[in-house]
């Protein structure tokens, strides 16, 4: 949990645990979760009004129990992660008493403000659980609940990257919603199939040995030998002061106008225009001319799903990592010219094309190279995405009015979620208060020229 404010107050630490009956388990990692091993991990925040419903009597205990229900389900949520020297890969391990935390807090803070479109970042922070490291181990999961008397109630939810990609997340939220908001029957419904996680690793087949080449790379990384140290890199404990978050949407039919104005630029040239490709490009641009890198290529990072793009069927709910990075680079002089935008979503069609032509493991055992070779580096990338529709997550007590992915906040990506209140894409992202202003207006001229 962060660090306790005049205006937090921490009420209780519940350790959570699956039911008796759940079996201990342990999972080999993939090369998929062995590349994500020292990233710093993934943070969320869940906003919720609330009402007429008591939180202490109601919604804290529904929440407790439902939690426990879906772990049995998600045990190694519960467990820990090491790295024995007797393997060659780290496991993550889930033995009867272990637990996750849920911390239970109070704020008196403005809950609209806290989930409005334009919020100081280091406001929110408090809210954000911590997992617990050393170099021997890591948590996979931490928990936090802070009601706001009379206003409503934030979950906060921070997962290690190394055990789980945004979609597992979800996968995860979602079942415990479902859960929990079905507390009130006497027998609560087991979880449907589309909710029901699969730890099947067999498919993911690695017969060149790219996971053993990630764990020599994190091994010597910093240049330590055989470092198996699971801190996460970098310094990434805290926000700056002059940083806000800021949300920004494209409506329908703001990205229909954008798709019609990179079609009527690329004529001629293999170039997909979808969604995607617009936003970023579009968000991209702008983003450029705000917080402009030093280098004269722009690198921006995009992760793909390969749940439908390996040789073996991968489930859909698959729980894990199976999420690659590819990296769009394009000339900064280009992305800062009037047709910035156009030359974002060239470079990324260029990106995905690729995907399709060479598959989606193409040059993956130089992934890991290429990431530690720009890290420290401004490097533009984007967390989320529209297809996890996390605005659904409906733990019994309605929808939530903000979701924020508070973790771009300290890596400077930028996140994508669908809107909600109608369709479009919500875009999320933190930058200095002046850097704001300038990319606010950017944003909003560029829309308001497509209108003309």
């Amino acid at each position: 949990m962060a660090e306790q404010s005049p205006t937090l107050k921490l009420h209780q630490v519940h350790h959570v645990s699956p039911p008796p009956e759940t079996p201990p388990t342990s999972l080999p990692f993939t090369f998929f979760d062995v590349l994500w091993l020292r990233f710093p991990p993934v943070e969320r925040l869940f906003f919720y009004p609330l009402s007429n419903t008591s939180f202490f009597d109601t919604v804290l205990p529904n929440l407790k129990a439902s939690l426990s229900l879906t772990l049995h389900h998600f045990p190694t949520l519960a467990g820990t992660i090491t790295w024995p020297q007797s393997s060659p890969l780290p496991l993550i391990t889930y033995v009867p008493g272990n637990t996750v935390p849920l911390t239970v807090t109070q704020s008196h803070a403005c809950f609209n403000t806290l989930s409005s479109n334009l919020c100081e970042a280091s406001q929110r922070q408090r809210f954000v659980p911590h997992l617990t490291s050393s170099h021997e181990q890591a948590s996979v999961l931490a928990l936090q609940v802070t009601l706001f008397p009379n206003q409503g109630f934030c979950l906060g939810i921070t997962t290690h990257h190394a055990v789980l990609d945004g979609k597992s997340s979800t996968l995860f939220l979602k079942a415990w919603a479902h859960l929990c908001s079905h507390s009130h029957l006497q027998n609560p419904p087991s979880l449907p199939k589309h909710l029901t996680p699969s730890f099947d690793r067999s498919m993911i087949r690695d017969p060149s040995g790219i996971g053993e080449a990630y764990a020599n790379s994190w091994l010597n990384f910093g240049g330590e030998a055989n470092n198996r140290s699971l801190k996460a890199w970098g310094s990434l404990d805290g926000v700056q002061n002059d940083v806000v978050k800021g949300f920004f949407e494209l409506g329908p039919s703001h990205i229909q106008k954008l798709k019609k104005l990179a079609e009527s630029k690329v004529v001629g040239k293999k170039v997909k225009v979808t969604s995607f490709s617009v936003t970023c490009g579009y968000v991209l641009a702008c983003a450029v001319k705000v917080d402009t890198p030093k280098r004269d290529k722009a690198a921006f990072v995009i992760t793909v799903d390969c749940r439908g793009r390996l040789d073996a069927v991968i489930s859909e709910t698959y729980f894990g990592n199976c999420v690659v990075p590819k990296m769009v680079v394009v000339e900064k002089s280009e992305l800062l010219g009037e047709d910035g935008f156009v030359k974002g979503v060239e470079g990324i069609s260029e990106v995905l094309r690729g995907l399709e032509e060479s598959g989606a493991l193409h040059d993956a055992e130089n992934w890991m190279k290429k990431i530690q070779g720009v890290l420290g580096d401004r490097l533009f990338s984007v967390a989320g995405s529209p297809r996890f529709e996390v605005y659904g997550i409906d733990f019994g007590f309605g929808r939530p009015k903000k979701v924020d992915v508070t973790s771009i906040d300290k890596t400077g990506a930028f996140s994508l979620s669908e809107c909600r209140d109608q369709g479009g894409i919500e875009i999320g992202l933190a930058l200095t208060k002046d850097q704001m202003e300038e990319f606010s207006r950017l944003f909003n001229q560029g829309l308001e020229s497509l209108l003309e």
